[in-house]
């Protein structure tokens, strides 16, 4: 991969003064049905060399994400006998109170755990990954985040993975940006991460900005491959 003009990036200022740089990539959701099957996201194809590009730097952890849901998913719109991409509120199992209320977008079957649709795909150097969080297991509960789920009823393992390395500084990249990739920022900061997203090895299901715009004002940076690069040499 080439390397182009770099615009250097200090890491003073995100850094503790108690605990020193540590990083961890976050591969979130590169699987067939995301890229090439039922729920396949515009251009996904074009971020796979560059995620594996990023899977081979000096990274202290590297966790990829992958939706692993039942077959009779919440947010899978056959289970409502409504039609793809329409809405409905959802709220937490047992609890119907409006202030717990959420607009789900209800998805295409996708992902479904132990299928073809849920593998990595196919050219993804998934062997460089040190481990997979599963996430949307619960059948009455959406999970966007890599972190835990919006009601913050289930929480994966990736804390504790994370925690466990003393990571300061998580990278995020995968599918999509404005869903999983989002979600996955946003809670980044929220459990105290310094947390920076690989625009470039990012693709979105909608042509919309505002998520952006909004994992900005959280205070999440955007940031290319060759930064990420020289943070690392550091």
């Amino acid at each position: 991969m080439a390397r182009p003009h770099i615009r250097r990036i200090s890491r003073t200022p995100m850094l503790s003064s108690r605990r020193k740089f540590t990083s961890a990539l976050l591969v979130v959701d590169m699987q067939y049905d995301f890229v090439h099957g039922s729920l396949a996201v515009n251009d996904a194809t074009s971020i796979i060399d560059k995620i594996n590009y990023l899977l081979g730097l000096p990274f202290t952890i590297k966790i990829a994400t992958k939706d692993w849901h039942p077959p009779d998913h919440v947010s899978f719109a056959m289970r409502h006998e409504k039609t793809p991409f329409s809405k409905i509120t959802v709220y937490p199992p047992g609890d119907d109170r409006d202030d717990r209320a959420r607009e789900q977008v209800l998805w295409p079957m996708h992902c479904v755990a132990s299928t073809p649709g849920s593998d990595f795909v196919e050219g993804l150097h998934y062997k460089a990954l040190n481990a997979v969080v599963h996430k949307g297991t619960h059948r009455d509960i959406e999970t966007y985040s890599g972190f835990r789920d919006p009601w913050h009823i289930t929480v994966t393992e990736l804390p504790s993975l994370l925690e466990a390395q003393e990571v300061t500084n998580i990278f995020v990249v995968g599918l999509a940006g404005d869903y999983c990739v989002k979600c996955t920022a946003l809670d980044a900061v929220e459990f105290g991460y310094e947390t920076w997203v690989v625009r470039e090895a990012v693709r979105d299901v909608f042509d919309t900005e505002t998520h952006w715009e909004e994992m900005k004002k959280k205070g999440i940076h955007m940031v290319n491959i060759t930064e990420v690069e020289e943070m690392l040499k550091d």
